[in-house]
């Protein structure tokens, strides 16, 4: 199996990101492409919104390296066959619209109708493409195939929701970056295990691009990756659960992109939902997400996105060992220690908080 191409891909992606996004970072304060701060938003001074041009340059360029060295084959060391060839391109030139969308809702905002629109389109042509939705596995018994009717808007929902999912959680420094980065290393090794090395490439390149981004946009974060970041990010997350995961054989394949997902898709479902129970409009931003909520009960932001980032990995370490990764069952009972541990330090920390803020003033 050639690895050694993933370790190519993930290396020359992340120096491409740690080369340019200084260079972008000026760009963007030269030309006053930046975030000014709002009462809704947690930063304190103006921010460059363009990291995402370095996230998909990165990831771009690594993969063209790789394709020209010839890296993009099957399990087996040979020439991808057509099909799969047309699903790497469907991801690749997918995830490249939903740069643009969001690129163009940075530097010139668009409305949620016309935004929404656009992505449905550009996510029906990824499935016309070969990034489909086209089947069910089911447990002991052959895969139930999908008509077209049911596939298409399946496919389209998933795309399109794990696009929005993604860029509804890139509310504090370094939270999307470090949560799609860990999820898009998960899903490398469960790629490679389940004999779909071309998809893992992609993953490769990007969990290279972003785990190298986190060194510009952990806390204090010094440059947001904005909504052509988040989008691109998003859809190519989606994209590969789609043509390395869900297009598998085994039983627990269609489950495990939700499971490797699930922080970004339960925080989006469970905002949907509490906007709508409150008589809100699920599409108008506002501060009910997980990270808005363990601020508000007094947590740090770095303590917040650590925490989150360990539902992350717990969650994680779940879907290596549904997949049959070796070892999967420890990789799932250290995923679930670390995440007692940092649970534990949120309640210390927590009670520590309200002991300093209820304790007597002294004489």
């Amino acid at each position: 199996m050639p690895y050694p191409y993933h370790l190519i891909a993930f290396a020359v992606s992340a120096v491409v990101v740690l080369w340019s996004t200084p260079a972008v970072n000026k760009f963007g304060l030269k030309s006053g492409l930046f975030d000014v701060p709002d009462k809704r938003k947690v930063h304190q001074r103006p921010m460059v919104r363009l990291g995402g041009v370095s996230i998909f340059a990165g990831t771009l360029i690594a993969l063209l390296v790789v394709w020209w060295s010839g890296g993009f084959v099957d399990a087996r060391g040979q020439i991808l066959p057509p099909n799969q060839e047309y699903e790497i391109w469907g991801v690749t030139i997918g995830g490249l619209a939903f740069f643009l969308i969001g690129l163009a809702d940075d530097l010139f905002g668009l409305s949620p109708f016309s935004r929404l629109l656009i992505e449905v389109i550009v996510a029906s042509a990824s499935w016309k493409a070969g990034v489909q939705i086209n089947f069910l596995s089911m447990p002991f018994q052959e895969a139930l195939p999908l008509p077209d009717w049911i596939g298409l808007p399946i496919t389209v929902l998933w795309l399109v929701g794990m696009v929005n999912a993604t860029n509804w959680i890139d509310g504090l420094d370094g939270l999307a970056a470090g949560v799609s980065g860990i999820a898009a290393f998960v899903m490398l090794i469960v790629s490679l295990f389940m004999g779909q090395p071309a998809a893992a490439l992609i993953v490769a390149a990007l969990a290279g691009a972003l785990l190298s981004f986190l060194r510009y946009n952990f806390n204090p974060a010094q440059i947001f990756m904005g909504d052509g970041g988040a989008y691109f990010v998003g859809f190519t997350l989606a994209g590969v659960g789609v043509i390395g995961l869900v297009k598998t054989t085994a039983f627990t394949s269609f489950a495990l992109p939700y499971v490797i997902l699930a922080v970004p898709i339960l925080d989006m479902s469970a905002v949907i939902l509490d906007r709508l129970r409150h008589g809100k409009s699920p599409f108008i931003a506002d501060k009910r997400h997980l990270h808005h909520r363990l601020l508000k009960a007094g947590l740090s932001h770095r303590l917040t996105v650590l925490f989150i980032y360990s539902l992350t990995l717990w969650a994680g370490s779940w879907a290596l060992a549904f997949a049959g990764v070796p070892h999967g069952l420890v990789y799932a009972l250290a995923g679930t220690l670390l995440l007692g541990f940092t649970s534990w330090k949120v309640w210390q920390y927590i009670a520590r908080r309200k002991n300093e803020n209820f304790s007597p003033p002294s004489p």
